[in-house]
């Protein structure tokens, strides 16, 4: 019986000639898309329009100027060019936008769906698009020399061989003959991939999460949302496997398209056959193509995961100039082929029927792109330029910084410090001073320090987020794992390794094991992690901030304990942070009135209210993102006045220290070199933020009073309790007498009636007053002062000879506490 026969639904011949005119006859310029969009308004780059600039030196640089200007603007042949530097070596992918194949068919108007075909046939279309492109491709403009690559020689006489046996082929009216061509992937060195089309009110294509692929997309080209959990090394792939006859001397070529092929073994050539000789045929490698391979694991984020439901995982395949542009921890819109692929090995007996899905990478957009690699729009750089002249950037970025969170000005201002961050040194001899900022929140609960940390981790480029019960050693360093490829060992790395050159943001910092928590000590100061399992001993990079958050150990900060018994974190820990922060939920009338006007204003019209500022100017994320990517340019140095004035107050400070520690029992705030090295780091941050590359002096006072505000804000409660404890002891003690006269302890003996109580006072046993003011820690010229200090204010009188104490009723009845000294 023979086989049902369909018919294709599409001329794909029709259809390469179309692409080969769109190929070479398409027409592009920056200023016809805006025109278009603007309704023919032209705009130039510069937004001038004067034919003389003042920067034009004469009358020939004017000329170079306007002609370099007129080139721009006149239309240019986009994929034709492009065609031109893949011959001559200088592009080695081609990158198809189905936006401008859309705009060609229709000024085309031939009805084909071009756009429609390839994104429902993608795979198919990529030859159909390769084929036109090698019919297409032109002389190259440059010959090849000796310093050229060993792989274009290889090309450029293969593809010789087969122009000559093309003209062979013609000359003797012999087809055969072209059979003894190259195969045509030996010669293309290039990577052919399509873009998906943009979102447009005509046709909306929104990315899809992982769940939301099913098998009607099959074979189509889709755009899928995600974040990269796992990142495979780069390995060749084979594509062409070449073999060398022992015999005849052919080379034979084996072109593969599935994961799995069998080596050839015996030599097909027709000198063989005719000789019977079956030659032995032996793997070239030399000859051979070999195309980039790497594989993705993307997971979805967490916003597209429904209630109840555990994150799904798609594995993406990237071939040749795709390879290298994810890492661990990114947000991606990955476009590609939704492909199956059958399980093999043992997977394949224990599969039976079913088939595993994988999406062929084709265009990876990144949303969160590392400062380096940033591409800074103009319109946000002018904006950016316009407050930097008026000189309150600093205010206004602090004041962006998570603008629905009331308050914590200081804070901010530090977060946006962190962000920025100073220089990182490499001394001659290797040694390595880190420039990145390392900050820690402690305080109350429902102070907004996870919301804090949540908006750092998504406005910079590389910020991971983790919480301290949820987080282990490991996972926060590194861990051996076995890849499933080559079934080797390998390090993936932790939320650490993932935040290099970013933020690690670690909540619930103080429900840390011990254990766990040294592990960060090597991060916080070497920003290295050494590790020393499964026979790999390797030292990772952790060029990372560290943005952590506290609860106290009981809850909430207890006033009568010290920061140090509150926070209950090693100091050799809290040392390592250049700034620390304690953030007390203190009742006060104003500031919980002007809390509960933000908190209710925001949830009633779903924005921050005016932050102050003027015109009310508020930077978005992106803005905030823009600017910091701009000031990390910058590499301020310190002058050597500022370094002196730096050192006078190192001295200082220390100075203060020692005293402050004579003082106080506890002392939490101690001021060590790391301070020093804390406070330039800071200044940097300030002279980025300036766009200068000197420290002023200004830098190191602002960085010194945000040093300051926050061991003012560590010791307010703490010192200020101790300073009540020694200043007002006299306060104390008179609390301490009056709830003796109203419980009616240390009585007098021979007491008076309860009427005369009234009329004169309460009259109490002077010695057991003292033994009891004595028993609670004051000492005796602590009583004799207060004693003294209260007679005068006639709160109370000494009767007997000096053995009684009058407590004087009226004034007790109208006081509610003890009187002001």
């Amino acid at each position: 019986m023979a086989l049902l026969q369909y018919r294709a639904p599409v001329d794909y011949a029709a259809h390469q000639v179309a692409f080969e005119q769109f190929l070479t006859g398409f027409k592009t310029s920056p200023e016809q898309t805006i025109t278009h969009a603007l309704g023919n308004i032209n705009i130039d780059e510069d937004d001038l329009s004067d034919e003389y600039d003042f920067m034009d030196e004469d009358d020939d640089a004017q000329q170079r100027r306007l002609r370099d200007k007129a080139r721009k603007r006149a239309p240019q042949h986009k994929y034709k060019e492009m065609l031109q530097q893949l011959a001559d070596r200088k592009l080695d992918q081609v990158v198809i936008d189905l936006d401008d194949l859309q705009s060609f068919e229709e000024d085309a108007d031939e009805g084909l769906k071009l756009v429609e075909s390839v994104e429902k046939n993608t795979k198919h279309y990529v030859e159909v698009l390769s084929r036109a492109i090698d019919k297409l491709m032109p002389q190259p403009s440059v010959d090849i020399t000796f310093k050229d690559d060993v792989l274009d020689v290889l090309m450029a006489n293969r593809q010789q061989r087969n122009r000559d046996l093309e003209e062979v082929a013609d000359r003797l009216m012999d087809p055969t003959v072209i059979n003894e061509q190259y195969p045509v992937m030996l010669t293309r060195r290039y990577t052919l991939v399509f873009k998906s089309r943009t979102s447009t009110p005509r046709n909306p294509v929104k990315a899809l999460s992982v769940r939301q692929v099913r098998g009607d997309h099959i074979g189509h080209l889709i755009t899928i949302r995600g974040i990269a959990t796992r990142v495979f090394d780069v390995k060749p792939v084979v594509q062409v496997s070449a073999y060398t006859c022992d015999r005849c001397g052919c080379e034979i070529f084996q072109p593969v398209t599935d994961k799995q092929y069998g080596p050839l073994t015996l030599c097909p050539s027709q000198d063989c056959k005719d000789n019977q000789a079956r030659g032995q045929l032996y793997p070239s490698s030399r000859a051979s193509k070999f195309l980039p391979f790497q594989e993705v694991k993307i997971q979805e984020l967490a916003e597209q995961v429904p209630i109840g439901q555990i994150p799904r995982t798609l594995t993406v395949l990237c071939y040749g100039s795709l390879v290298r542009q994810i890492n661990p921890g990114d947000v991606v819109d990955i476009g590609g082929i939704f492909l199956p692929t059958p399980y093999t090995g043992f997977k394949a007996m224990r599969a039976g029927l079913l088939t595993d899905t994988y999406l062929e990478a084709h265009h990876v957009l990144q949303h969160k792109k590392a400062y380096e690699e940033m591409e800074i729009d103009p319109l946000i750089m002018r904006r950016i330029s316009q407050f930097t002249r008026s000189g309150n950037q600093y205010e206004y970025l602090a004041k962006s910084i998570a603008p629905e969170i009331f308050g914590h000005l200081d804070v901010k201002k530090a977060l946006l410090l962190l962000l920025v961050g100073g220089v990182t040194k490499e001394v001659g001899d290797g040694m390595r001073i880190r420039g990145d900022i390392n900050i820690c929140l402690m305080g109350d609960p429902g102070v907004a320090k996870s919301q804090l940390l949540k908006y750092i981790s998504k406005v910079a480029p590389r910020g991971v987020y983790t919480t301290g019960r949820g987080s282990s050693g490991v996972g926060l360093t590194a861990a051996v794992m076995r890849d499933p490829v080559t079934d080797e060992m390998v390090l993936e790395g932790g939320a650490l390794v993932l935040a290099d050159n970013g933020v690690c943001c670690i909540d619930e910092f103080d429900k840390m094991d011990d254990n766990d928590r040294t592990a960060i000590h090597e991060v916080m100061e070497q920003q290295t992690i050494s590790i020393s399992k499964a026979g790999i001993s390797t030292t990772l990079n952790a060029r990372t901030s560290i943005l952590a958050a506290a609860n106290p150990i009981y809850g909430r900060y207890n006033t009568r304990l010290s920061a140090v018994e509150n926070i209950n974190l090693p100091a050799a820990l809290l040392s390592r942070f250049d700034v620390m922060f304690l953030l007390l939920d203190t009742p006060t009338r104003e500031t919980d009135a002007q809390l509960a006007k933000h908190v209710a204003y925001v949830h009633m019209h779903s924005k921050h209210p005016d932050l102050g500022t003027a015109d009310g100017v508020v930077f978005s994320p992106q803005e905030v993102r823009a600017y910091v990517a701009q000031a990390r340019t910058f590499r301020p140095v310190v002058p050597t006045a500022v370094s002196e004035y730096m050192v006078k107050t190192y001295v200082r400070l220390r100075s203060q220290q020692k005293r402050n520690e004579k003082i106080k029992s506890q002392n939490f705030g101690h001021t060590t070199p790391r301070t020093l090295l804390g406070v330039v780091r800071l200044a940097q941050a300030l002279a980025r933020l300036r766009f200068s590359n000197t420290v002023t002096q200004d830098d190191v006072d602002e960085a010194l009073r945000l040093i300051e505000s926050s061991k003012d804000s560590l010791a307010a409660e703490s010192s200020g309790n101790s300073s009540r404890r020694a200043l007002n002891a006299s306060s104390k003690i008179y609390n301490l007498v009056k709830s003796l006269a109203d419980s009616g302890a240390c009585r007098a003996e021979d007491d008076v009636e309860e009427d005369e109580e009234d009329q004169f006072g309460i009259e109490l046993n002077l010695r057991k007053v003292k033994e009891r003011v004595i028993a609670k820690g004051f000492t005796e010229n602590q009583w004799l002062t207060a004693l003294e200090e209260y007679t005068e204010l006639d709160v109370w009188q000494t009767a007997g000879n000096g053995t009684r104490l009058v407590f004087i009723t009226s004034n007790n009845a109208e006081r509610d506490g003890s009187p002001e000294l």
